[in-house]
Order: C-alpha cells, then sequence, then structure tokens
C-alpha cells in the first residue's frame, strides 16, 4: 500500500455539507469520497499515475 500524505482542506459549510451528504448516500467516509473524487478526475483528465514509476524524481536527476 503507498503512504499516504495528509493536508488540511478548507470549504465553505454549504460545500461540506453537500459532499457530507453525497459521502453518506454511497456509504462512504467523507475522507473516502475525496479520494474517490480525486482519483476520478486525474482519471478523466488523464493523469493518473503509471504503477511503478515513483512519485518523485531521483536526487541528482532532472
Amino acid at each position: 500500500m503507498a503512504d499516504k500524505k495528509s493536508f488540511v482542506l478548507r470549504v465553505d459549510s454549504q460545500t461540506y455539507d453537500a459532499l457530507e451528504k453525497w459521502a453518506a448516500d454511497e456509504f462512504r467516509s467523507i475522507n473516502g469520497q475525496l479520494e474517490w473524487i480525486i482519483h476520478r478526475a486525474l482519471k478523466e483528465a488523464g493523469r493518473t499515475p503509471k504503477k511503478g514509476t515513483p512519485d518523485k524524481e531521483k536526487p541528482g536527476k532532472k
């Protein structure tokens, strides 16, 4: 399993409420719903990370 990074996300209360309802409707946590939304957006944009490729460049490489 890949390492997960944490970060703070601030959204207005109406957006949060809508996200909370959407997550509940699909039996997901809010965090799980956000991960699903982000993964779907990356896939639709053709930006899904390739399997087996490093997340960052190795030191000394450009």
